[in-house]
């Protein structure tokens, strides 16, 4: 499994992408590698230097929710924070478009995953572009505005955002789930078929999936302009979920064990008195 097969490091064809991968004894697998990033994740909240942002994206039923209780189940909850961004409140439109995405950054030692990100507001907003009126900018006064320009120049401020987490000491990492037209119906199908999934099911979800073209042509568009070498976008074939899992969990952990993370050290006169506290202690 080499991760350098999933980075986008030049421009690419989406179609060119796998959607399925197998690997076997995969649920295995990933539960070492869970012990694993728990270890790490530990040590990264006690250094308290570096924070890690995962973005995940993916079309409608690609696994997003089921990937992040399956990787990070092993993670002390309180070095994991999971952000799901939705239609934006009335609150966040009176602010600039990634301002609710800064407010939930994750601090310094811990991981944050955002679920649907800062991405939407070159997806979502690209597909319907009348989404964009509800911001109420300055500049935009009709459709025409919402052209291929603005969304450009929304992601190369992107761009701009993700370089200044990084040189804070945020490690960005941004996942693609590319999941098949044929698989997305078969989950639909599922959803309807059992009904204990129906409440998973939108009538919106088919309404979005005859779009689905659209949707392809607009994240080629941003995995070539936004795939940085500081924050790199991977494509991960979604297809067979525990796989996915696994290669997603796999390149995170890959990327922590670069760090090096220490545990710090007690200061020289704490350390000097250890005894001494023991002695204290063990004579209560």
């Amino acid at each position: 499994m080499s991760k350098e097969n999933y980075k986008v490091k030049k421009k690419i064809k989406l179609a060119d992408f796998d959607t399925k991968e197998v690997i076997g004894d995969a649920k295995k697998k990933l539960k070492k590698l869970r012990k694993k990033l728990s270890d790490i994740q530990d040590t990264m909240y006690a250094e308290g230097k570096y924070s890690m942002l995962i973005c995940l994206q993916g079309m409608d039923t690609s696994g997003k929710d089921s990937l992040i209780r399956e990787v990070f189940k092993d993670v002390n909850a309180r070095g994991v924070e999971v952000h799901s961004f939705k239609v934006p409140t009335e609150l966040e439109l009176k602010h600039d478009f990634l301002w609710r995405h800064y407010i939930a950054l994750p601090a310094k030692g811990k991981i944050g995953v955002f679920n649907r990100t800062h991405y939407e507001n070159v997806l979502v907003t690209r597909v319907h572009p009348e989404y964009v009126f509800g911001e109420n900018l300055p500049q935009i006064n009709s459709l025409e505005d919402v052209n291929d320009d603005f969304f450009r120049e929304r992601m190369e401020r992107i761009n701009n955002f993700e370089s200044h987490l990084v040189e804070s000491g945020t490690i960005v990492l941004k996942f693609f789930l590319n999941l098949s037209k044929e698989e997305q119906k078969n989950r639909l199908l599922r959803r309807l078929n059992l009904p204990e999934k129906n409440w998973k099911f939108s009538a919106g979800d088919l309404k979005e999936r005859k779009l689905w073209d659209k949707y392809q042509f607009c994240y080629e568009d941003l995995l070539n302009r936004t795939s940085k070498k500081n924050a790199p976008w991977f494509i991960i074939p979604a297809d067979d979920k525990p796989t996915a899992r696994l290669i997603l969990a796999d390149i995170v952990l890959d990327e922590l064990e670069k760090y090096n993370f220490k545990e710090p050290v007690l200061p020289s006169k704490i350390q000097a008195q250890v005894e001494e506290f023991k002695e204290q202690l063990n004579n209560e």
